[in-house]
């Protein structure tokens, strides 16, 4: 009966630890799709203080505003893919800023800039927090003897955040401004 108990009690807590877990990465995965949205919130007003003085960088400021209206309305998941391609796109665009010395000097671009940057900080933050908890849920799922009860219960794993091979490759600054 002793052994019966202790079964049935290890089952509850694995089970609800693993509810647990799931719930966190829900609730990661929630917390980029809160930045990302604040971002693409500010987009537009870079973009509009940044084109005055921007001719030939047209090409990235248009592909960040078609990113920035395609994910506001798209799934978590895309909205996370998207937000990948837009964070890499920012980073470009920050080097090619540095040719415009009126622009680095108006106020409202630095207050924009600093913005994004701190919620480029934040996401980068909460990217590396949700990876951890998939980590976490995911060995949860796979080791035994947890894994008896997460299959019972259909737990699923969950994908990492993980960058395209293009954007892990040294920008070439000269390219930037060609």
């Amino acid at each position: 009966m002793v052994i019966l108990l202790v079964i049935l009690l290890w089952a509850v807590f694995t089970s609800n630890n693993l509810i647990a877990k799931r719930n966190r990465v829900k609730q990661c995965r929630s917390g980029i799709c809160v930045v990302l949205k604040q971002r693409n919130d500010l987009i537009p007003n870079l973009i509009a203080s940044v084109k005055t003085y921007m001719g030939h960088e047209s090409e990235i400021l248009t592909r960040i505003a078609e990113l920035r209206s395609k994910v506001v309305s798209a799934s978590e998941n895309e909205q996370i893919k998207g937000g990948t391609e837009i964070s890499s796109l920012l980073a470009r665009l920050q080097v090619a800023v540095e040719d415009y010395p009126e622009l680095k000097a108006n106020e409202q671009f630095i207050n924009l800039q600093g913005q994004i940057e701190e919620m480029e900080n934040e996401l980068q933050a909460i990217r590396r927090t949700y990876n951890a908890a998939v980590t976490d849920y995911n060995n949860s799922i796979e080791m035994f003897p947890s894994s008896i009860i997460a299959s019972w219960r259909k737990h699923e794993q969950q994908d990492l955040i993980e960058f395209p091979e293009s954007e892990m490759k040294a920008i070439n600054v000269g390219d930037l401004f060609k």
